[in-house]
This record gives C-alpha cells, sequence and structure tokens, in this order.
C-alpha cells in the first residue's frame, strides 16, 4: 500500500546525458502543503513533469493517490490540478469560454463560471476575452483552471508571480483554502513569503537533488542564527547598524553591553529567511 498522496521512488530523469534529477525521493502527505524551492535549472519543472505524467522517468516510480502515474496516467490526471507559469490559455476565446472548455475536458456539467472567477479576483470580466487580459490576469485565471475540477492534488508553479500584493494574497487564500477542502498541494516557488505562509514542509531541490526537506521551523532552527538588529546613534548624531548573535554564551553580556554603553533608537529580533538557509546548505541563491 502506497501512503501519501505523492510520493517519489527514486525518480530520475536525464537529458542527452546530462542528469537533471538524480534519484530523489520523497512524499507528501493527504492535505499538506510542500513548498519545492531551488533556482533554475535544478531539476524542479522535470521533477513535477514525472509527477504529472509528462516526462517517463528513466529510473524511479512516481505514484498519486496510491496510482502509478506511468500505468494509469489518465485516471491520475483527471484528479489532479496544474497551474504552471507558462501561460497556456485560449486567448481568442473568453475566460468563461476557457473554463467551460476544460469542464467538458473533465466531464463537468455543472459549475458555476463566474463564483469560481470571483474567487480569484476576475469578477466581472468573465466574458472578455483573454488576449485582453494582464499577464496577472491570466495568472489567476489559469489558478482557477486548475481549481476547476476539485482536485485531489494541485500543483501550482509560481502561482503569484507578476501579481499585484492584493491579488497575492487572495491567491494564498484560495491554496489555504484549498488544503482546508483536503486536497494536496505542491508549491513551486521563488518567493519566500509565500513559502513561509503557505508551505507545511519544503524541500531544497539544487542540482538534481533534494538537499533538505523538512519544516521551515526544523530549518531555522537546525541552520538558521538569530540576531538582535539595532539601530544606535553615534556621537555624530548618525544612525548606525548593531548586530548581536543570539544563543551563544556571549549573547546576555552582549546586550547588556549595547544598551549600556549605546544610546539604542529601535531593537529588534531576526531569524534567518528560507533563501538564507538555502544559500547556507548550497552556498548559491534560490535566484540566480
Amino acid at each position: 500500500m502506497i501512503e501519501g498522496a505523492i510520493v517519489a521512488e527514486e525518480l530520475t530523469y536525464s537529458y542527452n546525458g546530462l542528469l537533471a534529477v538524480d534519484h530523489v525521493s520523497f512524499s507528501v502527505a493527504e492535505g499538506e502543503i510542500l513548498g519545492f524551492l531551488g533556482p533554475n535549472g535544478a531539476g524542479k519543472t522535470t521533477t513535477v513533469k514525472m509527477l504529472t505524467g509528462q516526462l517517463r522517468p528513466k529510473q524511479g516510480r512516481a505514484y498519486l493517490l496510491g496510482m502509478d502515474i506511468t500505468q494509469h496516467a489518465k485516471k491520475v490526471q483527471g484528479q489532479i490540478g496544474v497551474c504552471f507559469e507558462v501561460t497556456n490559455l485560449y486567448e481568442q476565446m473568453t475566460a468563461v469560454e476557457n473554463l467551460k472548455l476544460f469542464a467538458r475536458l473533465f466531464g463537468i456539467r455543472r459549475f458555476d463560471a463566474e463564483v469560481l472567477l470571483e474567487r480569484v479576483g476576475l469578477a466581472g470580466r468573465g466574458n472578455d476575452r483573454v488576449e485582453t487580459y494582464s499577464k496577472g490576469m491570466k495568472q489567476r485565471l489559469m489558478v482557477a483552471r486548475a481549481i476547476l475540477n476539485r482536485p485531489k492534488v494541485l500543483f501550482l508553479d509560481e502561482p503569484t508571480v507578476g501579481l499585484d500584493p492584493t491579488s497575492a494574497e487572495a491567491i494564498r487564500n484560495i491554496i489555504l483554502e484549498e488544503r482546508k477542502r483536503g486536497a494536496t498541494v505542491f508549491l513551486t516557488t521563488h518567493d519566500m513569503l509565500d513559502a513561509e505562509k503557505l508551505s507545511d514542509r519544503v524541500a531544497f531541490m539544487n542540482q538534481g537533488k533534494i538537499v533538505a526537506l523538512d519544516t521551515p521551523h526544523n530549518l531555522k532552527q537546525k541552520y538558521g542564527r538569530r540576531a538582535l538588529k539595532a539601530k544606535v546613534l553615534s556621537r555624530d548624531g548618525e544612525l548606525e547598524d548593531r548586530e548581536v548573535p543570539m544563543d551563544t554564551p556571549e549573547t546576555p553580556r552582549l546586550v547588556q553591553e549595547l544598551f549600556s554603553k549605546e544610546k539604542v533608537v529601535t531593537v529588534h529580533s531576526e531569524e534567518a529567511t528560507l533563501e538564507d538557509i538555502f544559500i547556507e546548505i548550497t552556498g548559491r541563491g534560490l535566484v540566480e
């Protein structure tokens, strides 16, 4: 019995002899949001294509909802939703026509396109041709299409890219609503805010391998370094930065000296970001 909505076992893929995904294994539980992080070329997209049946692994197996994707691709694909960063909408058609077309492909006869469009912030634009949409509007329509069939597993690739803060927050809320409904979410993103706010666990992908997989909290505890950041007033009346590392034997003394010897204007604690931790582990940034 395969446990987990998504299970990857030694997934491997190469392009013309170049190893893109190198024996990757992991699982995602039902109702879990997994953030899949890594720079371009790390193997994220290739992994997703194997998980969704678009590429056949050179080695290893991928199971979705307990089924081998290579053997039951059509059955699995009817129960998942996919939203990639590159839009593939029918731009000469309206938003409602796009949604109705995909509803027919999934065998869905009854659904309220206007309600779905309202969820993604496109209320009142359903009868406009997609070619008139901005990049952000197209991205929101892609998300609407991905959740149209109430998928059990939802694959999202940079779902908030190009969106204004209000629209991005609306999409984040939809992702959380889908998780609450019971969907499993596989979230590929460079957006640290998305990863921090949404992910139950995060996987760091680098050079075809998963180099870390844990909750954001546990990764920060293991790899992160906390610090106190202060603004102090110098003798010349200028603001200067001070930093005191936390969680060291010297921390109490350094904090006492900061307040006794300096004119502290502001002070706050700061912990490592997921990008800081990624750099710590791999020696490279998430965006390159």
